[in-house]
């Protein structure tokens, strides 16, 4: 490598190899200029500020960063790895995720069980794997209080979420604090667009756990828990409340989700 690309201040070759650093230094003075470079690379391609923000890459930095003052405006955005702890599992972990342990309910495919076509015509893998996984049975973990502090403090946003389980509920956040961005057991309501009917958390509970097919009251279709399906839109306020929020966010802050799913994903580019 040519140490002339690493320091381009200096004025001959001579003075390189004199005043090159043992290789350990050499590759900590290397890390240090190329990320001051990408940090500059950055700030102007996409119209960022080039401050620096944090005073170290660590979660003290961060936690020294929120202490400031400088932040007021915080975005959590979470996903299955932060309920990991309170027992529930999350959906791609080898051997131990959700879809890796589906093959009692003989599924054609694993992700069927959330595919809205595949649950009009057979719901009970997904009931039955509802039971096991029903709000009320697990208790929030030391993430979802440490949204609630944040709130607390008058520190939080929003919390947009890709669970299902309700704990960011349980932990105290309540409808204006919360983007349920796959939706939520919370409420429910009938699958026919010609009826829509609405029932609340004890209904479905109800139905669940006695073994029955949730069906409607007053046309007699399925009644589906509120959660995003594969093949069913987001809710709208993910989409109206997110042209709002991100362009006032100081800090993000991303917990248990590996941002694969689209378009809870692409919120990061916001």
């Amino acid at each position: 490598m040519d140490l002339f690309r690493i320091f381009p201040e200096a004025s001959n070759r001579e003075e390189v190899e004199e005043n090159t650093p043992e290789p350990e230094a050499r590759n900590t003075t290397f890390v240090v200029r190329n990320l001051d470079f990408l940090r500059n690379l950055f700030s102007k391609t996409l119209g960022i500020s080039g401050e620096k923000v944090l005073d170290e890459l660590t979660l003290e930095g961060v936690a020294s960063y929120i202490q400031s003052g400088k932040c007021k405006n915080i975005i959590c955005m979470v996903g299955a790895g932060i309920s990991t702890s309170a027992g529930i599992p999350d959906f791609r972990s080898p051997d131990t995720g959700l879809y890796a342990n589906l093959q009692k309910y003989n599924l054609p495919y694993p992700e069927a069980i959330f595919q809205i076509d595949y649950f009009k015509k057979h719901p009970e893998p997904f009931f039955a794997l509802a039971r096991e996984l029903y709000p009320g049975q697990f208790k929030p973990t030391v993430c979802h209080y440490f949204i609630k502090l944040l709130k607390d403090k008058g520190l939080l946003k929003r919390c947009y979420s890709q669970n299902i389980d309700t704990l960011e509920r349980v932990a105290g956040l309540e409808g204006e604090d919360l983007i349920e961005a796959h939706g939520t057991f919370y409420t429910s309501h009938c699958v026919s667009f010609m009826c829509r009917k609405e029932y609340d958390l004890d209904w479905m509970k109800e139905k669940i756990f006695s073994d029955d097919i949730p069906k409607c009251d007053k046309c007699s279709n399925l009644v589906k828990p509120d959660i995003v399906f594969f093949g069913e839109n987001l809710p709208k306020r993910f989409f109206t409340s997110m042209a709002m929020d991100f362009p006032r966010c100081d800090l993000l802050i991303i917990m248990g989700t590996s941002l694969q799913v689209q378009p809870f994903a692409a919120l990061v580019g916001r």
